[in-house]
């Protein structure tokens, strides 16, 4: 293919699949309204009609990540071995959509804590899947800033959701004699599932075999992610089910970006109270909404500039740590003072250590590049063990006293680890990036290199390590 019509091929194969994966935006917004617009129903009394002291408040906010975790991994490894992805995410959408609509059912503890158990079960599929699929199309220099656009969807939900329930809680109360909580869990519902059918003709499937390109395209489509790392993004003919699951354990690296991204995770867990942190500034319930928004409109800008600069300039490290360093000044602000405009512009800074967040889930998929089954299981594996975070999350902001002070003190601590452990996996990479530069030298004097460069990760093979020779470094 000439290089003029293969540039032509190329911009209109990423105008078509930009377009698709917009969808994935307004999917992460239903899913992330559907699991956290419990915090604006409790402005307007849910807790109050359930008869929830806030421990068994906190449970209903935590069991939903039980079923989280469990299902991501396993979900993630389906989804790499189908061939129509898409259909798998939207039908789960269409399900935890009417799950979504039982919340508003609900009358007791008990019954709530089942539904959000299986909420979580049921959402699993989608951020790892998503993910997953992105990484498959688009290259270690688009991946962040795309990765960005789709948690936007994250971001602009927490501002959505504030807008939404305070529309539906100031409106809806008494309507048919039901609480207005009951109907915001209803019509959220309802949409997800409405806009679940169109996901499934909409979503692309994978580069081989995508609906909507032309051949050219798709043939383009996989030469590209052929030249990022230099091999295919497909698995071997004869991969077992759990071969990407046995590869994943066995890579150190793995493991280390489970704890730090965990403590992350903790130090993001503001996010589940954010109405509930907001209200600390003395105004109604309505006010309190509608001033949730604007940080994480802020947060949304953040975050795009973020990610486009970390894919301008291949950086990881400082594009994570900088905004979680914005975030810990906000935490500080908040502890140091009750003045009402300097807290409200720490809950700008803390929103906007998402932008780092963004980041880290691109240093992943850059991280694990190939084969697609062991990346699968990381992105899973390191996502579903994080929201232990979100577990632990749930009771920090129990500790309500001097305006959570102790719990800003405590998400500080856990941003502080994160940085620790970003540098760690930094050193890691760069060590290996070192040892991939000394195997390229030896290669032109020893004929046994190869053997040696497989050697430098937990590789079953030296195909991996042909791979890693031909000018391939690791991103830190």
């Amino acid at each position: 293919m000439e290089p003029a019509h293969r540039a032509r091929v190329e911009k209109s194969l990423k105008r078509k699949l930009d377009a698709r994966c917009s969808i994935f935006v307004l999917i992460y917004i239903l899913n992330y309204l559907d699991r956290n617009n419990i915090a604006s129903a409790r402005l307007k009394g849910l807790q109050t009609d359930l008869n929830l002291d806030d421990t068994q408040y906190a449970t209903c906010l935590s069991i939903l990540y039980v079923g989280y975790i469990l299902m991501q991994v396993p979900s993630n490894i389906y989804i790499n071995r189908i061939e129509r992805p898409s259909l798998y995410i939207s039908c789960a959408m269409l399900l935890w959509g009417l799950i979504s609509t039982l919340t508003g059912n609900t009358n007791n503890f008990t019954g709530m804590v089942l539904v959000r158990f299986f909420l979580g079960f049921v959402e699993a599929a989608f951020l790892p899947g998503a993910l997953l699929i992105q990484s498959k199309w688009y290259t270690r220099k688009e991946l962040t800033t795309r990765n960005a656009i789709l948690f936007c969807g994250n971001i602009i939900s927490n501002a959505f959701s504030a807008l939404v329930g305070a529309g539906v809680l100031s409106n809806m109360q008494g309507v048919m004699g039901h609480a207005a909580w009951r109907w915001l869990f209803w019509i959220e519902g309802a949409i997800t599932m409405s806009i679940a059918i169109t996901a499934g003709f909409v979503l692309p499937d994978l580069p081989h075999n995508s609906r909507g390109f032309t051949a050219e395209e798709l043939e383009v489509a996989q030469l590209r992610m052929i030249e990022d790392v230099g091999e295919a993004d497909i698995d071997g003919a004869n991969a077992g089910l759990f071969d990407g699951l046995i590869m994943a354990v066995k890579d150190v690296k793995i493991y280390l970006m489970m704890l730090t991204f965990t403590a992350y995770v903790v130090g993001l867990s503001f996010n589940a109270f954010f109405p509930t942190l907001t209200g600390t500034l003395g105004f109604d319930y309505v006010p309190t909404l509608l001033m949730s928004s604007p940080p994480w409109v802020f947060s949304c800008i953040v975050s795009l500039l973020n990610a486009w600069h970390a894919d301008r300039t291949q950086e990881k490290f400082w594009h994570i740590t900088g905004p979680i360093i914005g975030g810990i000044v906000g935490f500080i602000i908040s502890m140091s003072t009750l003045n009402v405009a300097a807290r409200y512009v720490a809950l700008f800074l803390q929103a906007s250590a998402y932008a780092g967040f963004i980041v880290f889930y691109s240093w992943i998929s850059s991280s694990f590049p190939r084969p697609p089954a062991k990346r699968a299981v990381a992105i899973a594996l390191i996502n579903a063990f994080s929201q232990l975070g979100n577990v632990a999350g749930s009771y920090v902001w129990n500790l309500k006293d001097n305006g959570y002070r102790q719990s800003y003190g405590i998400v500080t601590a856990m941003f502080g680890l994160t940085i620790i452990g970003c540098f760690a996996f930094r050193a890691i990479l760069a060590n290996l990036n070192h040892k991939l530069e000394e195997g390229e030298r030896a290669w032109e004097t020893q004929p046994d290199v190869t053997a040696r460069t497989a050697e430098m990760e937990h590789m079953d093979s030296p195909d991996e390590a042909l791979r890693m020779q031909k000018g391939f470094r690791y991103l830190v």
